[in-house]
């Protein structure tokens, strides 16, 4: 990867004015290429002989049912995966892209094979069909679901309970069976075990990458306005909400004039408390981003200070916008009072 310039305000703005179709972007010569070598000897370690290809997308993921896995294309950059942590505070690093490499492999493989349509498939994980939602609630004692990646995401939806299950079963040195003795789990473990068995020999036919599936080449719009687009806007009506919670957890400038005041403490701390809370919740760094400028800038605004030990209140603020972004994902409301998901 390259290495951010000296001038790198000016470089920053270049970049996000530039097409990202124009960048140049390849996965040849990155980090990315060796964690793809990575999954396919995982692949091969399994005795499965199909190796998804992997293209430069937008986001993670596989384009409507098709057996490709994109990546985002800020990873084969650095000074893209720079901005990126601007706008998000966070960037994966390599272990976890790893398990997103191997959550989407579960999807391609569940895709090529068209695993879904097997009755048996579906006894194990349910329907297919059933409605996909982008916030969903979760059961967090289940023990009927392994754990992967980030926001108990394998009760999302049955494809996504599919590529969750596949991924702890490619993971290297995880003894699926013992972690998950006693579980519900065990049962799904088992089934990919046997089905993978079944088809390790078979090899798909795969389509490129079309321009429907955005690889880079198609994405013919500037950084900017891929910031701007993705850019979800999280609905605080009344930015007084929370300063109870505020003042709960900062002290004002009576009360420790000689304290350091609250918004340089989560300037500081911003991702960390990015990373943690989006790990925890599920939520989209992006968003949780914004929730967090939102704090800094309100207890800006009421003047607080920091009363206590940092550590403490790091983790009591953690807590609490961890908290805020659950009920935000159960309601799509921050306070929430507006219901848009009964499932």
């Amino acid at each position: 990867m390259e290495q951010a310039a000296p001038n790198w305000e000016g470089e920053r703005h270049a970049l996000l004015s530039q097409r990202i179709s124009d960048i140049g972007l390849e996965i040849r010569g990155t980090l990315l290429e060796k964690l793809v070598g990575q999954l396919y000897e995982e692949l091969a370690a399994k005795g499965l002989e199909f190796r998804p290809p992997v293209y430069l997308s937008d986001q993670w993921g596989c384009p409507d049912g098709t057996p490709l896995i994109g990546v985002p294309f800020y990873l084969a950059d650095s000074r893209l995966s720079k901005i990126e942590e601007d706008y998000s505070a966070a960037v994966e690093g390599a272990e976890e892209s790893m398990r997103y490499l191997r959550h989407e492999a579960g999807h391609a493989f569940n895709y090529a094979y068209r695993l879904y349509d097997r009755p048996d498939w579906r006894k194990m994980f349910g329907p297919y069909s059933r409605p996909y939602r982008d916030r969903y609630r979760a059961d967090p004692f289940s023990r009927d679901f392994v754990r992967h990646i980030l926001g108990w995401y394998a009760q999302k939806h049955p494809d996504e309970d599919f590529a969750e299950t596949f991924a702890v079963w490619l993971t290297p040195g995880m003894d699926w069976r013992r972690t998950y003795e006693g579980w519900g789990a065990l049962a799904k473990l088992e089934y990919v075990d046997k089905v993978m068995n079944q088809i390790a020999e078979q090899v798909p036919e795969v389509p490129e990458p079309s321009e429907e599936d955005l690889p880079v080449t198609a994405m013919q719009y500037t950084l900017a306005e891929h910031y701007k687009e993705n850019e979800e806007s999280i609905p605080i009506r009344d930015p007084r909400i929370f300063d109870g919670d505020l003042r709960t957890i900062f002290v004002s400038v009576e009360q420790a004039p000689g304290a350091s005041s609250a918004a340089d403490f989560i300037s500081r701390h911003k991702r960390e408390i990015v990373t943690r809370i989006s790990y925890w919740t599920g939520e989209n760094a992006s968003v949780v981003r914004q929730f967090v400028d939102f704090l800094a800038n309100r207890v800006r605004e009421l003047d607080l200070r920091l009363g206590g030990l940092e550590a403490s209140t790091l983790i009591e603020l953690t807590a609490f916008g961890t908290a805020v972004m659950m009920n935000y994902r159960h309601t799509n409301a921050i306070d929430g009072t507006e219901s848009t998901d009964d499932s």
